[in-house]
């Protein structure tokens, strides 16, 4: 039952999470550049915005469910849950009008096509290792922050418009999960993860703000989306030890994964 309504209430969250982000995207290109080197001004013309409040509101409502869930189930399978976000995203932005590009809708179908072989292999269930130490939830925290830099500067290039900037926030906002996680389950120095988890949500909140401006929805919100939920699912199974299933699900689950890797690629991608 814990884990039925743990699963239940990532959904939510995904709901909640990628209709503000939605709200967010469109409000921003109404809004004046954004820049780093004037914040004060930058963060007075989102808060100003009733739009995008309305999507931040939103997203602090889905923030709030992600935790209440992780309490309740392993942050790989809430993870796998929370994926399917950005299915709704697109049809968000159909909605909105903007017809999407096939490569765009190949990515959609491939990450909610994992999403859908995630959901086939909980029928195999889902367990905790005995113990965690400290160590590899920390240096997993740091090495995202390096990387996250690396893809916002150089390797954003390569990328879409935007993109390298939702790369980095995804990044950040994945290591701010693995900082909660750590927390919530008391694992080491818990002041740690908890000063850690709003400065990696902070830093992955401006490079979020500043791609929306740059990119589509989709390869900003929907890139940083998938990369959020993917790279905790790796996380709780390497650095929590959460052990994969064997058989038929353990494949499921595997090509699940196989799913949402490719269609971030496919959305961050330059074609």
């Amino acid at each position: 039952m814990r884990l039925a309504i743990g699963l239940l209430l990532a959904l939510a969250s995904a709901a909640a999470l990628n209709y503000g982000f939605y709200l967010q995207h469109s409000a921003s290109g109404r809004l004046p550049a954004l820049s780093v080197r004037h914040p004060v001004a930058a963060l007075t013309a989102l808060f100003t915005s009733p739009r995008w409040l309305v999507g931040f509101t939103g997203g602090l409502a889905g923030w709030a469910l992600y935790i209440v869930a992780l309490d309740l189930a392993p942050i790989s399978l809430v993870q796998a849950a929370s994926a399917g976000g950005v299915g709704l995203l697109a049809l968000l932005v159909q909605a909105g009008g903007t017809r999407l590009a096939a490569r765009d809708r190949a990515a959609v179908a491939a990450s909610v096509g994992g999403l859908l072989l995630l959901g086939l292999s909980l029928s195999a269930g889902a367990g905790h290792a005995a113990a965690v130490g400290w160590s590899g939830p920390l240096g997993w925290i740091l090495a995202s922050g390096l990387a996250a830099g690396i893809a916002a500067s150089p390797a954003g290039m390569v990328l879409r418009p935007g993109a390298g900037l939702a790369v980095a926030a995804g990044l950040l906002y994945a290591a701010g999960d693995v900082a909660t996680k750590a927390a919530v389950d008391g694992i080491g120095p818990v002041a740690v993860f908890a000063l850690l988890l709003p400065a990696c949500h902070g830093l992955a909140f401006v490079c979020l703000q500043l791609s929306f401006q740059r990119g589509t929805a989709l390869a900003t919100a929907g890139v940083s989306t998938l990369l959020t939920n993917l790279l905790p699912i790796l996380a709780g199974l390497t650095v929590f030890a959460e052990p994969m299933p064997g058989g038929l699900a353990g494949a499921a689950r595997g090509a699940g994964f196989a799913g949402a890797v490719l269609g971030a690629a496919l959305l961050a991608r330059q074609p």
